[in-house]
This record gives C-alpha cells, sequence and structure tokens, in this order.
C-alpha cells in the first residue's frame, strides 16, 4: 500500500497538463524543467519528508525535437568564406574568390586554439596554430619542414602573450584582432591580384600574417626562423597556375 501510494504522489508529481507547456521555440536545452520529463515506470523511495525518484527518466518527444532545433552551429558550417572588412573590394558576388576548405578548416581550428589558450580574440598567433593543427595543407608542410611546428608556436605565443587568467572563459567565437583581420583582407587582395581564378589558401593566410610585421604571429614566425627567403618559396608556389592547397 505505501509503495502504491508513493508511486501515485510521484506521477502526480511529475507529469504536468500538455496545456501548461511553454513553447517550445522558448525553451533551450538548459531550460530543461520537471515539465520536460516524465519517469520511467517508477521506483520510489521516501528519504525523510522527500520523495525521490530512483530510476532514470526519459525527455518527451516534443522537447527533444525542441532540442535538436536550438542546437547552434558554427558560423562556418554552409559558407565557403571567411571574415572581410571590406566586402565592396569586389564588384559581384560573383567576383569574389573562394577559399579553400583547408584554409576554413584552418581558420576554424585557429579559433578554437585561441579558446583552449582562454584568450579573448583570435589573433594572428592563432592562425598560425590553426594551419599547423590542420597540418595537411601546403602551408603546414613548409612551415615543418622549416622546424617550425605547433608545439613550438604555442610555446613562443605563451611567451609572448603571457597566460590567460585560469577564471576566464573565452567568447564561442573569439572575434579576430584588427591585424588577423587584416591578414584575411591582404589573403583576399592577393588573390583578386592574380587573377587566376583559384581558391585563396593557407598559403596566403601565412603569408599575409607575415605582412603584418608588428604582429604576435610576425614576431613569432620571426623567433621561430621563418624569414623572406621562405616567404619568397611560398609566394612562387601560389604563383603557379593550377596552385592547390595540399
Amino acid at each position: 500500500m505505501a509503495a502504491a501510494a508513493a508511486a501515485a504522489t510521484a506521477q502526480s508529481f511529475w507529469k504536468v497538463p500538455a496545456a501548461n507547456l511553454p513553447p517550445q521555440k522558448n525553451l533551450h536545452c538548459r531550460e530543461l524543467s520537471s515539465q520536460a520529463i516524465t519517469p520511467n515506470p517508477l521506483k520510489t523511495t521516501f528519504l525523510g519528508a522527500k520523495l525521490f525518484c530512483v530510476q532514470p527518466c526519459t525527455l518527451r518527444p516534443q522537447f527533444v525535437s525542441s532540442c535538436n532545433t536550438n542546437r547552434r552551429r558554427h558560423p562556418l558550417a554552409s559558407t565557403a568564406s571567411l571574415p572581410t572588412a571590406n566586402p565592396e573590394r569586389v564588384s559581384s558576388v560573383d567576383n569574389v574568390p573562394k577559399w579553400s576548405g583547408k584554409a576554413i578548416k584552418s581558420f576554424a581550428m585557429g579559433e578554437l586554439e585561441a579558446r583552449k589558450l582562454k584568450y579573448p580574440t583570435t589573433g594572428t598567433e592563432a592562425l598560425i596554430m590553426g594551419i599547423l593543427i590542420e597540418g595537411t595543407n601546403v602551408a603546414a608542410k613548409l612551415l615543418r619542414a622549416n622546424g617550425i611546428t605547433l608545439f613550438k608556436v604555442r610555446e613562443e605565443t605563451v611567451k609572448l602573450l603571457g597566460k590567460a587568467d585560469m577564471f576566464f572563459f573565452s567568447p564561442e567565437h573569439p572575434p579576430l584582432t584588427e591585424e588577423a583581420q587584416r591578414v584575411l583582407d591582404w589573403a583576399v587582395d592577393e588573390k583578386l591580384k592574380s587573377g587566376d581564378g583559384g581558391e585563396i589558401t593557407t598559403a596566403h593566410i601565412l603569408l599575409g600574417v607575415w605582412s603584418e610585421v608588428e604582429s604576435p604571429g610576425h614576431k613569432i614566425l620571426s623567433t621561430l626562423g621563418f624569414n623572406d627567403e621562405i616567404a619568397k618559396e611560398l609566394q612562387s608556389l601560389i604563383s603557379k597556375p593550377g596552385f592547390k592547397d595540399d
């Protein structure tokens, strides 16, 4: 009798009429309350004056679909472009050079690395680390061939910029520094000047970082042995007809 009474009490406590449920469009996964869950066939127990459910509960189907539709996607997930400060540089959308898939992935990896280091922005140093994390692109291969690795760049970054406050939480997508934004714009402009109609690659990004002589990325590359001769070698590679980022 006591167990039956406990089960009845638990069911009346958990179940809420559908009319009282909040609109799905205003509900996020992290905001789910007891209104969104219905226990499995219950085993309950009393502890003092409180009633506890001792079997796992399941989400009602309508709330599961609501959570799925509210899940955020990375802004680059459905686009083939990177942020630009000067969209008016081209006369029409059809004339905008396309970024290579590896360049887009490198940018996303650099943004993630900035978050891992708990930095508030994505800087030129993060762009370099993103290139090395992606790893299969031409720029990364050239850097490694000259002894410049992800570990060394990360180490020099911390030396130059310092460690972030351990209690600081970076934004989900740390905004670009002015220098990093100029790097991406430089890459676009360089591709437009070439007029060959190919993709903007990680090599363009790396050369853009090297062009920002006062940026952390340039200083780190210089410290690790990158120089104008290596930059010219990379420039000659991307100048070849049909150059691809692999």
